[in-house]
């Protein structure tokens, strides 16, 4: 099972599932932590390889890893808890995990929150994903992880971010990284599904300005989704929005999840 970590409140009948990028952990949602855990009960996970779950079993005896099977690991964790719903909040590629827990089970999912959305690779993506797969073999796995946060997150002010994503990255195994570079071969299909299929559940996009690569095709998807799904743009941020700019990330976020709790009857 995946490591994991719970914060309990006193009274709220919510839970709040938060699920972490590639190459990341729960360590991301450190200014996070202290808001959330005021108004919800909070969950958060390690994904297989990272954090806490680095020595998963999953991870150490399956060759190919799948969205299906990465999204089944965090709902084993809502079971083993006994959370019948909950909240997920998810960054970057954390958002796609959270789209196929819907696709699979939709009835485990209260509201969806996607920071950083991935719903579609630009052009600069694909090329990138090409020449990693190309030179996966070849090149080690922390300098073309570096590329990649690197052209996904340019700026100086981005600087915190993208540190916080290499120096988590630098906790994973060259193999574990490669099970989840070839995950990519699936992204494009999957994704093109995602973006065709709007789903009854109510979704926050919560994106950067300055999130170039993935921004345009959130702000279409909206628009065609626009009976589930609203977009809120961060001025002066990037990629990875609860850490570039928290305060309106957070402010945004619950209120979002007020308007979507579980309503009590007596």
């Amino acid at each position: 099972m995946l490591a994991h970590t719970i914060y309990k409140h006193d009274s709220s009948q919510d839970w709040v599932t938060f699920v972490h990028g590639a190459g990341g952990s729960s360590t991301i949602w450190f200014k996070q932590i202290r808001e959330f855990r005021k108004h919800f009960n909070v969950l958060m996970v390690d994904l297989r390889g990272h954090g806490r779950s680095k020595n998963n079993l999953k991870s150490l005896f399956e060759s190919r890893y799948t969205f299906q099977s990465v999204s089944k690991d965090v709902i084993e964790v809502l079971d083993h808890l006994s959370i019948e719903k909950s909240h997920f909040v998810g960054i970057s590629l954390g958002t796609i995990i959270i789209r196929q827990i819907a696709e699979d089970y939709p009835q485990r999912i209260l509201s969806m929150v996607m920071g950083g959305a991935v719903m579609k690779m630009n052009t600069r993506g694909q090329f990138l994903m090409k020449v990693g797969n190309l030179f996966k073999n070849v090149i080690p796995y922390l300098l073309l992880y570096r590329i990649f946060a690197f052209a996904i997150m340019p700026k100086q002010s981005h600087k915190e971010s993208r540190n916080l994503f290499v120096n988590e990255a630098k906790k994973l195994y060259q193999k574990e990284f490669l099970k989840w570079f070839k995950l990519t071969a699936d992204i494009n299909p999957l994704l093109k599904w995602f973006r065709q299929v709007e789903i009854n559940i109510p979704t926050f996009y919560i994106m950067g300005d300055e999130d170039h690569m993935f921004l345009p095709t959130i702000q279409k998807l909206v628009k065609e989704h626009y009976q589930s799904a609203q977009l809120y743009i961060v001025e002066n941020c990037g990629h990875v929005v609860n850490v570039d700019q928290p305060q309106i990330f957070n402010e945004k976020v619950i209120d979002f999840l007020h308007k979507n709790s579980i309503k009590i009857t007596t």
